[in-house]
């Protein structure tokens, strides 16, 4: 069996560090890892940088891209943003809800804590239409569905260290690898060059630039700044109970350690007369 786990494990490895190297073929650097305040099994997340990656959502994303599973009172919650329930419930009331009323008549109305942020469009064939023909995807889950191939031997050291930041270094690296393109590079009309997308184009044109959102707790107003912070926002969405889950799995580490001191004395025990 352990022979067999071992073979296992190789091949996986031979795998990824074959797509590794197709990857670096292609011409597609490897996203360049970030020291993230979430990272590790004691990680958290940073009150002021989600303060400020959802300033940049508010003012920049979401005329483009939905976060249909985060709730305005998402935002209150322990281990979040840290806002008040009073200033969730006021974020909320900034949005228009589509809504029926009592007599099922179509309606908007303001925003409650409960409701969820609506989306920029009325459906995906309208913000398809909007964007070229591709729909923007929806924030709640992207930082969890994006990532990219690390390959051997990576893929064993991660195992270890619990590196599981691929998502937020492949789109914080995004949102800052838009260049021009090189001179016999054929880009595609309406698309843009980025370094770090598969096939470096997309179609997403740059969405952040230094100086674009004042932030007011006097952290830089730069495109590397603007990138992790909103990145940062994105894993909070895409995993809003983060903290407690780290937390909950460290005291059952706790329960289990204590168990097997109780039941291997418990054993010696029982078996001391055999003994």
């Amino acid at each position: 069996m352990t022979t067999q786990r071992i073979l296992i494990a190789l091949t996986l490895a031979a795998s990824l560090g074959a797509a590794g190297a197709a990857r670096a073929a292609e011409g597609t650097p490897v996203p360049p890892a970030q020291k993230w305040s979430f990272a590790g099994p004691f990680g958290k997340f940073d009150q002021g940088q989600l303060q400020r990656g959802f300033k940049i959502y508010k003012e920049v994303c979401a005329s483009c891209h939905s976060m249909s599973l985060v709730s305005f009172r998402n935002l209150a919650e322990a281990g979040g943003p840290g806002f008040s329930e009073a200033q969730a419930a006021a974020v909320a009331a900034e949005y228009k809800i589509k809504d029926l009323d009592d007599k099922g008549e179509a309606i908007e109305r303001n925003g409650r804590p409960a409701d969820a942020f609506p989306a920029p469009f009325a459906n995906d064939r309208a913000a398809a239409a909007a964007n070229g023909g591709v729909a923007p995807p929806d924030f709640s889950t992207l930082a969890k569905a994006r990532t990219y191939e690390r390959g051997f031997p990576w893929f064993v050291i991660d195992i270890f260290t619990q590196y599981q930041e691929q998502g937020p270094d492949y789109i914080s690296a995004l949102l800052q690898g838009y260049k021009e393109p090189p001179k016999d590079f054929v880009l595609p009309a309406g698309g843009n060059y980025n370094e770090y997308f598969p096939g470096h184009v997309i179609a997403m044109p740059p969405p952040l630039s230094d100086g674009q959102v004042t932030y007011d707790d006097g952290a830089p107003q730069m495109l590397a700044q603007y990138a992790k912070d909103v990145t940062a926002f994105m894993m909070w969405a895409a995993e809003p109970h983060l903290v407690a889950r780290k937390r909950l799995g460290f005291q059952v580490m706790i329960f289990l350690i204590v168990l097997s001191g109780l039941l291997y004395f418990t054993k010696k025990k029982v078996w001391s007369a055999v003994h």
